[in-house]
């Protein structure tokens, strides 16, 4: 919601605040709006900062999980393919149902959206259980296909947490704030399968204690997701309420869906960001780690890459609400960061790919490729390593971006589900593509290529969005022009105290 100073005035004004430090919020009665101090800081449940935290557990224990299973190359798999065939089913299916999750998490609601949506990641960590011991491919295709319609809505859901229910001024923090507790969940994830491997120098399976551990947290994360609250609960700091449909049906959900684009038609511009938003991921865990490392020490690259996410989203979640700075030039110096750290990155990475082994060498378990060891030092391992890191830096900075330009362009919940749906839909789509390339074999040469290439290009294209559609803040009025909601039906009434100095939370 705009900032009450800095909205400009509007055909219909939102109600004056009037400031009172003696006088807490007046919040409606309920235990899920009893206060309880952390700190010198009042919380209560259906608080905008305790719904992300309790979302941020959810992700930990499910797509956290998954990540740290993923991060190990080929599912913790030394055959790759299943893995390919079942990432590909997963993301094409995504890239479908996470177009119209927005339309499914406005009408079933948040909760019930994302509980349901953790279901599909236990299933799909018991099928490489199952792998393990009957090479059954069948059963891990569908369990990736699963887990794209369930993992669509589960983002979904996530996303419109993260960007709607916090205000303007704080949407940066709590997106690290995410991303810290999510990436948390792949680091502990990590560890699970390094001590398990700690002693395995050859290129093996994974242990079936490993897929076991996944399986109970991520069933654990599942259960959480049903102690949030729906959105229509949420009261901000200042008392105000999320921007939602009053009487939401599916007629409506479903125009709004397309409301979304053709009232502004230039988001279509930050399509290309959101669909490479995934596809490096297929180089950087099989092409990379997968096929140059061996199972322990792809299991340490795993817990430094995820760790470096967590480093990633501080720096570039905080700076981002930098309050000194007006919104506008923030998101245009993230930009430019953006696109130069690319071409360091990335250009470092060409200089360790074009040395490496080709694909039908390093792919083949009879060629005897020597699998790099974390004992090998030097060029070998240290060079790699910090590479390794540096791109696990790089996916926090991109998505902590991506998730902050979609917060900066509108405040309402209705709106933030379909443009995070589309975010997940279209990213998948390009992770769907990059998967099948990978399971047909293509040289990781051209991976990385196409990859970098796609990247950079898509910086390009979003530019204009970027520099000339993100505004100081976004008004009241212009929000509610996507719901049937009125400015007395969202903001605190007049009559309502906050608090004189702003909460840190």
């Amino acid at each position: 919601m705009a900032d009450a100073k800095q909205a400009p005035e509007t055909a219909t004004a939102a109600p004056e605040l009037r400031s009172d430090p003696g006088e807490p919020i007046q919040r409606p009665p309920g235990w899920m709006y009893k206060g309880f101090k952390v700190g010198k800081k009042e919380l209560w449940y259906a608080s905008p900062i305790v719904q992300l935290l309790l979302v941020a557990m959810v992700c930990f224990l499910c797509p956290g999980m998954f990540n740290a299973l993923g991060g190990l190359g080929g599912g913790g798999q030394v055959d790759k393919t299943a893995q390919d065939d079942a990432s590909t089913a997963l993301y094409s299916t995504f890239a479908v149902v996470g177009f119209f999750s927005g339309t499914i998490a406005n009408m079933l609601g948040v909760k019930a959206t994302l509980a349901f949506g953790g279901l599909g990641y236990c299933i799909y960590a018991a099928s490489f259980l199952s792998y393990n011991h009957n090479q059954n491919r069948g059963f891990v295709v569908f369990a990736g296909a699963f887990l794209g319609i369930t993992a669509g809505l589960l983002w979904t859901a996530q996303g419109t947490i993260m960007v709607s229910y916090p205000p303007e001024s704080k949407k940066g923090r709590y997106i690290s704030y995410f991303w810290i507790i999510f990436n948390l969940g792949a680091v502990i994830g990590a560890l699970v399968p390094l001590g398990q491997n700690v002693n395995a120098t050859g290129n093996t399976n994974v242990t079936d204690g490993t897929y076991i551990g996944f399986i109970v947290l991520m069933i654990c994360g599942a259960l959480l997701a049903l102690a949030l609250c729906n959105a229509d609960k949420v009261r901000r700091e200042d008392g105000s309420k999320v921007i939602l449909m009053k009487n939401p049906s599916w007629l409506t959900e479903i125009k709004g869906l397309f409301e979304t684009i053709t009232t502004a038609p230039w988001v279509i511009l930050l399509f290309p960001m959101f669909f490479v938003s995934n596809i490096f991921y297929t180089y950087q865990q099989n092409d990379m780690n997968g096929a140059h490392f061996n199972t322990r020490t792809r299991a340490l690259n795993n817990l430094l890459y995820w760790t470096s996410q967590i480093f990633g989203a501080v720096l570039f979640g905080f700076s981002l609400d930098t309050a000194s700075v007006r919104r506008s030039i923030r998101a245009k110096v993230s930009f430019i960061v953006l696109f130069s750290i690319t071409f360091v990155i990335w250009g470092g990475g060409y200089a360790w790919q074009k040395k490496q082994t080709p694909r039908e060498i390093a792919d083949d378990p009879n060629s005897g490729d020597y699998k790099v060891d974390w004992t090998d030092g030097g060029e070998l391992f240290i060079g790699p390593m910090f590479l390794y890191m540096f791109y696990g830096f790089f996916d926090a900075a991109w998505q902590s971006c991506i998730y902050w330009y979609i917060g900066a362009l509108s405040n309402s919940g209705r709106k933030a589900a379909n443009l995070t749906g589309f975010y997940k839909g279209i990213q998948s789509a390009g992770a769907a593509v990059f998967w099948r390339l990978d399971g047909l074999g293509t040289s990781f040469n051209t991976m990385f290529g196409a990859t970098w290439g796609l990247v950079a290009g898509s910086l390009v294209i979003a530019a204009p969005v970027i520099f000339l559609r993100i505004k100081d803040t976004v008004p009241l009025e212009e929000d509610l022009k996507f719901s049937d909601e009125t400015v007395e039906d969202v903001a605190p009434a007049k009559d309502v105290t906050v608090l004189g100095k702003e909460s840190a939370v």
